[in-house]
């Protein structure tokens, strides 16, 4: 039954990433639910999105979506960002980064509703980064890193946000942009986890195989139509999750 649930979160998880972000507010609480210890779970959560993320960015690449001089400029600082974090988040107590953690889930959960990208959308589109606005992005992405290479849930979202203000490029350049900046650093971090043996490979990989799933689920999954019920899922799982991980119910 844990292996079937690891992998329904798995596939739950890969599907709500292909449609924007949110995937690990649902497999990080369900690894510590299942008694991982949060580190463990942290490092295990990697395993899945390496993969994730990697298919995606070649997915992107065959239908004409790749950049990768924007995104390489951007991994960069994303990558030593997220060693950073992900050392904090190895050295940090299990009921402080669970207190974390539900904090976080509920500030997604505000941008998961409020969706402050949409306003952002009519901004002017470049596909090289330059100047003041280059050196901006790479302070910008460093933090982003430290934040991905930390926790992880959520950042899809900061990151769609932080491309848009950057770039102006559509969702769907972002997201291709966002997946493969996310592949990069993801792999970085996971090497922390796996240094510091805070990882369970049998777990995260079929965990891996649940997101490859619910990636290619997404993918045929009408967007459009979708949103509105996925956002009500996904603040419905955040508010039960984020409760338990504070104590307030069993």
């Amino acid at each position: 039954m844990e292996f079937l649930l690891v992998y329904i979160a798995g596939t739950v998880a890969g599907f709500l990433n292909t449609l924007g972000g949110g995937g690990s507010l649902i497999t990080m609480p369900i690894l510590i639910f299942m008694g991982l210890p949060s580190a463990t779970a942290n490092g295990t959560n990697r395993i899945a999105l390496v993969a994730q993320n990697i298919a995606a960015t070649a997915n992107f690449r065959r239908k004409g979506y790749f950049y990768p001089k924007i995104a390489l400029v951007l991994a960069v600082p994303a990558v030593i960002g997220s060693i950073i974090g992900s050392n904090i988040a190895v050295n940090l107590d299990d009921v402080i980064f669970n207190k974390v953690l539900g904090i976080v889930m509920i500030m997604v959960m505000a941008m998961i509703i409020i969706r402050p990208e949409k306003k952002l959308l009519h901004m002017e589109e470049i596909e090289e980064l330059t100047g003041k606005r280059k050196i901006y992005a790479i302070i910008a992405f460093f933090f982003v890193g430290i934040y991905g290479g930390f926790i992880q849930a959520g950042v899809g979202f900061i990151m769609i946000v932080s491309l848009t203000l950057i770039t102006g490029m559509s969702l769907v350049k972002i997201n291709s942009l966002k997946v493969m900046i996310v592949a990069i650093y993801t792999i970085s971090a996971l090497g922390v986890f796996v240094i510091n043996g805070s990882v369970d490979w049998g777990l995260g990989l079929l965990l891996a195989l649940g997101n490859t799933t619910g990636a290619f689920s997404g993918s045929n999954f009408a967007v459009k139509k979708g949103d509105k019920y996925i956002r009500m899922v996904i603040v419905a799982a955040v508010v039960v999750m984020a409760g338990k991980l504070w104590g307030l119910w069993l």
